[in-house]
């Protein structure tokens, strides 16, 4: 907890066209993500949310301290899932983790979260509070592709988020959903401590065009 460390993180909702120049730019310099398999890899996440969309209200108010929790895992592999929650403070992100399994995953699905409680991982005990008190429970699946790319001076972390679909079928996390494509997006994300780097300011800077604040979460409510 006492090494927790709030992040910069700046959104640009690009083209296709600006995909292919800026990934052929950054992908001179950064190196790519260790994870990435045949040029990126496959993200699936559960976020949760209350029966009053507390979450979805917060952030589309643009209320400026936030939070929300999801469970995640990549490439389709069940063996390594993890419990994130994201949190939001003038405009600076934090993320915390806590592993979990498939087993204890599809119990919470089904509604059977007691053994949170009980867990050695701080984060699954706060998630069983606002499970108690907020009503937290999952709301909806959202996949997507990313390609990644590290640049180690200011820990940057450049991420390109396409290929975005969301899926009702809660009961299917682990296996094949009936998915419903958010159209027409594809993110970059741009992620540092103290400093950017100039170089990745440079690369990264789009012209006449601000950043965004999109959330997939959002975006896949919305459809």
């Amino acid at each position: 907890m006492e090494n927790e460390k709030y992040r910069h993180e700046i959104k640009h909702s690009i083209s296709c066209g600006d995909f292919l120049m800026l990934t052929g730019k950054i992908g001179l310099i950064a190196n790519p993500d260790e994870n990435m398999r045949c040029g990126e890899y496959f993200i699936r996440s559960l976020y949760f949310d209350s029966f009053s969309d507390k979450v979805l209200r917060e952030k589309l108010d643009g209320l400026g301290e936030r939070e929300k929790f999801r469970i995640r895992f990549y490439n389709m592999d069940s063996g390594f899932v993890r419990l994130e929650k994201k949190s939001k403070k003038a405009g600076l992100c934090l993320k915390r983790s806590a592993v979990l399994t498939r087993g204890q995953v599809q119990k919470i699905i089904a509604g059977d979260f007691d053994f949170l409680e009980d867990s050695e991982e701080p984060l699954c005990r706060e998630l069983y509070i606002k499970m108690l008190t907020e009503r937290l429970r999952p709301k909806i699946i959202v996949d997507y592709r990313r390609k990644a790319y590290v640049f180690p001076y200011g820990n940057v972390r450049v991420t390109f988020d396409h290929d975005i679909s969301s899926s009702y079928d809660l009961e299917n996390f682990f296996g094949e959903t009936s998915d419903i494509p958010v159209p027409n997006e594809i993110i970059m994300e741009v992620k540092y401590d103290e400093f950017l780097p100039q170089i990745i300011a440079d690369i990264t800077r789009l012209d006449g065009r601000q950043s965004c604040s999109f959330s997939k979460y959002a975006a896949a409510r919305y459809i």
